[in-house]
């Protein structure tokens, strides 16, 4: 079963250091669920600073700048992994290194029939042209 481990924290609590040192250690975890055949994707974000909210109301689009709302902790990014079972998707989000300054929140996917298989190219691979 596939599980979305997102990623909650306080952007403030993090220094350039705190970050970086973040960064390795999980793509550390990344190669670890690689090779046990667990790992489907994961990304850190871009501050919340960059969001953009998109809603339609009576068929109008509405855009506005900033996340969809004030929160103390934001979505710093996610890992979509897969694991047998509720428990095994916990412990792999307890080895997730933000889950030690934050929150991470684990949500089982939704399997729907008749959507496309996910494409195995990473989306910061995409040819955009």
């Amino acid at each position: 079963m596939r599980y979305l481990l997102l990623i909650y924290s306080e952007e403030k609590a993090w220094t350039e250091n705190d970050r970086e040192h973040c960064y390795a250690e999980s793509t550390k975890l990344i190669h670890e669920l690689e090779a046990r055949g667990q790992y489907v994707a994961a990304a850190p974000l871009h501050p919340v600073s960059t969001a953009t909210s998109v809603r339609v109301r009576q068929g109008r689009r509405l855009v506005t700048d900033g996340p969809f709302a004030e929160t103390r902790e934001q979505l710093g990014g996610y890992f979509l992994i897969e694991a047998m079972d509720l428990d095994q998707a916990i412990e792999i989000a307890a080895r997730i290194p933000a889950a030690r300054k934050g929150t991470v929140e684990v949500r089982p996917v939704m399997e729907l029939a008749g959507l496309p298989t996910p494409s195995p190219v990473m989306a910061g691979s995409v040819n955009r042209d």
